[in-house]
């Protein structure tokens, strides 16, 4: 996006190069996100089919949405790993670079020659960024992990669902998404670490670790009360009432989170006396009595349509909020002032809606878009790289595809794949 004099706004990573390795979606949201604040963001993909999420529906044509919501504003190269001239290649692109992101089991990059150890050496300047199940050292390293193995192992699917159903995966890829957040909080820290030593560093990123910093007091609550936490439906283990309450077209949210909210909620719903109710005084006392105190208020709530209590709560500055469903969420007004419902344009010039960049930094307004950069197309940006590495060097001279035997020993392993 320009200014008034036609200069393009740049994000805060502006001069920041990653050469991303990763596959799938837990490395790829990560490199996502770091190209949304305006990193370089090269994508290293297999010969002939790139990342295996150019097969995951939805289709926008030929195009896979999934993959264009998560590979947008990057640059694409296949490499084949077994021409020395594209080693070559990514040996002169890992000269240029800052960051190395992967997302394969521990030892596939050590094995072709560009593990975190080896790079340290040839390359100590790059902040190397892995993401794997487990992480890179435990009994379990070895193992493979995808988000449903990490959410079951984690304790995340025994919090998640009703007391009298079975446990439940979280809908989006919550093992996948957290270890991106982790991975970029990670890159970031060691990027600032690098600009006083000047020295790179290995970051080891375990999904399942990801999991566990993710359970909020689970831990402490079973070390505590002697109790195995359960799952609570949409109800909060420590707050009370904060979930979801029958009215009469629906259910809302009602997260009154403290005793002064509970005040509020009971006047604005013109239920005070549940206020001064001894069962209720307190917020430990309505955990301890939550049946008791949702009764008390779906007495009242069911007798109007969803849309007047939350009139009637936001106006008494109660926390509160339909459940949305993503029809309804594409369309949110909030979201549409926040440049969070954003378009990303495929090869063929048609768009997706996707959402936007949710950190928002008054020193850039880069991420003030409402049609991102496109994803790239299978190595789209291979001759733009050969040409500019060779205008800054005159060494390095480009082969074409007809060369490449068309075999990826890289990528050949699908088990190494990490999620």
């Amino acid at each position: 996006m320009g200014d008034s004099k036609g200069t393009v706004k740049k994000g805060p990573l502006d001069g920041i190069t990653v050469i991303d390795f990763s596959r799938v979606l837990s490395g790829p949201y990560c490199t996502m996100v770091l190209a949304d604040l305006g990193a370089r963001v090269i994508k290293v993909e297999r010969v002939g089919t790139g990342d295996d999420t150019r097969a995951f529906g939805p289709f926008v044509d030929d195009e896979s949405g999934y993959f264009m919501c998560f590979n947008r504003g990057k640059e694409s190269i296949a490499l084949d790993f077994k021409s020395p001239r594209d080693r070559e290649l990514l040996d002169r692109l890992l000269d240029k670079a800052d960051v190395l992101v992967e997302n394969f089991r521990p030892g596939v990059m050590d094995r072709m020659g560009y593990g975190a150890e080896q790079l340290s050496r040839s390359h100590p300047h790059i902040v190397y960024a892995s993401i794997s199940g487990f992480g890179h050292t435990g009994p379990y390293s070895d193992l493979p992990g995808y988000d449903i193995v990490v959410q079951a192992m984690g304790g995340v699917m025994s919090l998640t669902g009703w007391p009298d159903g079975p446990p439940s995966r979280v809908g989006p890829s919550f093992g996948d998404l957290g270890a991106g957040l982790f991975g970029i909080i990670g890159i970031l820290a060691g990027l600032y670490k690098r600009s006083r030593d000047a020295q790179g560093t290995h970051i080891d990123i375990g999904m399942l670790d990801c999991q566990a910093a993710l359970m909020e007091t689970a831990f402490a609550r079973f070390d505590v009360e002697g109790k195995v936490p359960s799952r609570t439906g949409d109800a909060h283990p420590s707050l009370a009432p904060f979930e979801s309450f029958q009215a009469k077209d629906g259910r809302f949210i009602i997260a009154a989170g403290n005793d002064q909210l509970f005040m509020l909620m009971a006047d604005a719903m013109e239920i005070a006396q549940i206020a001064l109710d001894p069962r209720f005084l307190t917020n430990d006392l309505r955990v301890q009595n939550r049946p008791e105190l949702i009764r008390e208020i779906e007495s009242v709530t069911g007798t109007q349509p969803v849309s007047v209590w939350l009139d009637k709560l936001n106006e008494a500055g109660v926390p509160c909020g339909p459940i949305n469903s993503i029809d309804a969420v594409i369309e949110n007004p909030q979201l549409h002032a926040r440049n969070m419902i954003i378009q990303v344009e495929g090869k063929a010039g048609k768009k997706i809606r996707t959402a936007g960049n949710p950190i928002k930094m008054s020193t850039s307004p880069a991420e003030d878009i409402s049609i991102a950069k496109r994803a790239p197309a299978v190595s789209e940006h291979k001759e733009a790289i050969l040409a500019e590495l060779m205008s800054a060097s005159g060494a390095y001279r480009s082969q074409s595809g007809a060369d490449l035997d068309g075999k990826d020993s890289f990528h050949s392993e699908r088990s190494d794949l990490i999620a």
